[in-house]
């Protein structure tokens, strides 16, 4: 709709590890246990990233940053961020919703075992091939990637509070995530088309 590209690290860390380059070999295991990445690694991908052509006219950051010295790190490189906005959705929600994903490796297409099952179990609709869970999707890493995001993450939210009211911006909100894709869709429109 804003004609702007969605950066998401964890799919360019995805594509990296499925490229074997030598970053995704570095991060695999980091990933599969559900640990972050290390700042430096992800400051270099999205500062390489926001150079290309598609991000002159803005982009969407999907879970970037993800600690305070992320956060500084784009401050520093004066990489404007005009909006915040988290979307709220319980921890339990979240195990519910990740651990119950499956993947068809060839093509990406995401299926859930609850809000989005395949026509048969455990099979990719189109070609009838195995459906995987990836690493980062089982319960237990996702549990860790919770404790992981109170930890480090969720203080972003007072850090880019603080910032806004310090420097008049950017501007923050939350927003329900539990309604359908469509009323979140509608929530984050509105914040973005009214301010």
């Amino acid at each position: 709709q804003y004609n702007i590209p969605q950066i998401s690290t964890g799919d360019m860390l995805r594509d990296s590890i499925k490229e074997g380059s030598k970053l995704g070999v570095e991060v695999k295991n980091i990933v599969a246990t559900g640990s972050l990445v290390p700042d430096d690694i992800i400051i270099a991908l999205v500062k390489n990233r926001l150079t290309a052509k598609d991000c002159r006219d803005g982009f969407l950051f999907d879970g970037f940053p993800r600690t305070i010295p992320q956060a500084e790190a784009i401050a520093a490189a004066d990489i404007s961020i005009e909006f915040v906005i988290e979307i709220a959705v319980s921890d339990e929600e979240i195990v519910s919703r990740l651990s119950g994903r499956r993947v068809h490796q060839g093509s990406g297409r995401t299926y859930h075992l609850i809000h989005n099952p395949p026509e048969r179990p455990g099979k990719d609709d189109p070609t009838g091939e195995e459906l995987i869970q990836r690493d980062d999707d089982r319960e237990d890493t996702v549990r860790n990637r919770l404790s992981v995001y109170h930890q480090q993450t969720k203080p972003l939210i007072e850090f880019y509070k603080e910032r806004a009211s310090r420097l008049g911006g950017p501007t923050c909100c939350q927003v329900d995530g539990l309604g359908s894709l469509e009323d979140v869709r509608r929530q984050i429109e509105g914040v973005l088309d009214n301010d």
